[in-house]
């Protein structure tokens, strides 16, 4: 992961969810659909990220599911205000974070709590979403064979290798920027290329001008990221409302 992970920018809004313990893990929920859940797995700044909490009470609405945004770091959280401080960016080990939160130790956690949405609470319909860190673990949740989730969406993925994207067996969705060291162009191609020959559905939109982080970070205040943050949103919401609800 790269410094393009910690900037952006913090979004103006109040949160309308709760707090609850889901596998034993602290997490927001939003909406009260009992048949249909969306898994959100956070960005570097973690759970209480007031920008992917929004982000959950619009999915809960708009695509009319319960949403859950589970603590996958352990209890740390990043300060936002990191966003608007330079000073602080620089004092923040990046790699040393990734290093107390890797694939091996995380991923457990993330495969129990897909499994207690579908197996404890008994959601006949699960998708699930993944900033930044968290868009290698929709990925391997969506893997063949896993049978965990219905559909995957990523804007933005860190950490993704060509393995991960190989095997792939569920309907998937990249929100890809043009500008973005973490989903490189390489991983792009290979995305493109391999995908279509899995016989998963693939829906694969490409930001130009654009920069990591977009999707939940983006500066509101600036018309061209405002309107890509806003497309994000909206792809998103429409490829959980096609494959998650039960007439689908």
């Amino acid at each position: 992961m790269s410094s393009c992970c910690v900037t952006g920018f913090n979004w103006d809004g109040k949160p309308s969810g709760k707090e609850e313990k889901i596998a034993g893990l602290n997490t927001y929920v939003a909406g009260s659909n009992s048949d249909v859940a969306i898994l959100m797995i956070h960005d570097v700044f973690g759970w209480t990220f007031t920008n992917l909490r929004l982000l959950a009470d619009h999915f809960a609405k708009e695509v009319n599911a319960t949403v859950y945004l589970p603590d996958f770091f352990g209890g740390e959280v990043i300060e936002p205000a990191m966003l608007s401080d330079p000073a602080k960016r620089g004092q923040f080990d990046l790699m040393a974070f990734i290093g107390r939160n890797t694939k091996e130790i995380r991923y457990p956690e993330i495969e129990k709590t897909a499994r207690e949405l579908k197996e404890s609470k008994g959601y006949k319909k699960i998708g699930t979403i993944g900033y930044c860190y968290g868009g290698w673990a929709v990925f391997q949740l969506g893997a063949k064979g896993k049978g965990l989730v219905d559909c995957i969406s990523t804007p933005h993925p860190s950490l993704l290798t060509k393995e991960e994207i190989d095997a792939v067996g569920v309907p998937v969705q990249i929100l890809a920027p043009e500008h973005d060291p973490q989903y490189t162009a390489e991983l792009k191609e290979h995305s493109l290329k391999v995908i279509p020959t899995l016989g998963v559905d693939f829906d694969y939109q490409y930001f130009p001008g654009i920069a990591h982080g977009f999707a939940a970070k983006g500066d509101k205040n600036d018309p061209k990221q405002k309107a890509a943050l806003e497309r994000a949103k909206n792809s998103a919401v429409a490829w959980f409302s096609q494959y998650l609800h039960l007439n689908a």
